[in-house]
């Protein structure tokens, strides 16, 4: 016996992803619906590579009752109107939007990190996928946090345009392609040319300087792994089509050398260490498309200050920073709670 799962937003950059992971990791299925907003009903879209087209359903009229599990990819504004719908008819919300991260009674879940919060998913039915940038931060922390004790964390993100969606990935090709052949290359989607720039300005700004985006990486950090811990970051659109990057200083209360966090790091759980000391010997944006790990390179020691580690971290924002954790969720809610599948 299997689960009967919906995918809301089946029709964007993250909910094809998330159709192509649940067929890919062979979840337990008994039934799999796409759900969309009523412009895309009726189209085919593919259940990954399984061979099966699934026909896109309109959301005002789907009937979520009897569904064991509704994966959301449509944004906040369709999760604040839909999500606690959804979750009282009895089918349990995996939101990769922020409306509900920050809620105390939404647990705010990246299986390698925190997964004795899903019980916590009973209070409203609900839980919380955290930011891309976040997802990939914490995993490479957290073992390094069991060891040591992180007391400060600075971040510089370098965030791909598949972050913005369909659109953001549309105008880093057109403008690349328009300033090759002299075309106009003004920006909509993002607020400066992307193509052979940088931007460090995601998200809104706040009255203290900071960006939403940055907020969301401080606090959603301390939610999930500890409130203690002091973050700073800067976040900064790059002009690559998939795949986030950071470059990661960690201050900690207890000592740890390179060596040693190099060994914890190779055998935690959801981390590919890639740390040759040599031309190439890292890993970047490119060669983490498609992949599940979370990868880290460049793990030195940082004189500056006592205790201190630098790393780089890469993963693919569309698998481990939004889709991929969604499904490591329902795969975690499964075996721990509803318990249908074999």
């Amino acid at each position: 016996m299997g689960y009967r799962v919906v995918v809301v937003g089946a029709t964007g950059n993250v909910g094809r992803e998330m159709l192509n992971i649940l067929a890919e990791r062979q979840f337990p299925l008994d039934e799999i619906a796409a759900v969309a907003s009523p412009r895309s009903t009726g189209d085919l879209i593919d259940f990954g590579d399984s061979g099966e087209e699934l026909k896109v359903r309109n959301i005002e009229h789907f009937d979520f009752a009897g569904w064991d599990m509704a994966l959301f990819a449509a944004g906040s504004d369709v999760s604040r109107a839909y999500a606690p719908k959804v979750a009282a008819a009895g089918c349990t919300v995996i939101d990769n939007s922020s409306h509900f991260r920050m809620d105390p009674d939404v647990p705010l879940i990246v299986p390698e990190v925190n997964a004795h919060a899903i019980d916590g998913y009973r209070r409203k039915n609900i839980t919380a996928n955290p930011n891309c940038s976040t997802a990939q931060l914490v995993v490479a922390l957290k073992p390094l946090h069991d060891f040591a004790t992180i007391r400060r964390v600075v971040v510089s993100t370098y965030q791909s345009v598949s972050g913005a969606g369909k659109a953001g990935m549309d105008e880093l090709f057109e403008q690349s392609r328009n300033i090759f052949v002299g075309d106009s290359n003004e920006p909509s989607k993002f607020t400066k040319q992307i193509a052979f720039n940088v931007i460090p300005h995601i998200d809104a700004f706040l009255d203290d300087g900071s960006t939403k985006e940055e907020w969301k990486m401080v606090v959603e950090t301390k939610k999930i792994l500890d409130p203690k811990i002091k973050v700073t970051a800067t976040c900064v659109r790059v002009p690559v089509f998939v795949g986030h990057s950071e470059a990661i200083n960690v201050e900690f209360e207890n000592e740890i050398s390179a060596k040693k966090a190099q060994s914890i790091l190779r055998e935690a759980p959801g981390i590919m260490l890639v740390d040759k000391r040599e031309d190439g010997g890292y890993v970047t944006p490119v060669e983490c498309v498609g992949e599940y790990a979370t990868y880290v390179s460049r793990v030195r020691e940082d004189s500056t200050v006592e205790n201190g580690l630098s790393l780089w971290c890469v993963s693919d924002n569309l698998r481990k920073g939004a889709a991929l954790n969604a499904v490591q969720i329902a795969e975690l809610l499964g075996r721990k709670h509803l318990k249908k599948a074999a």
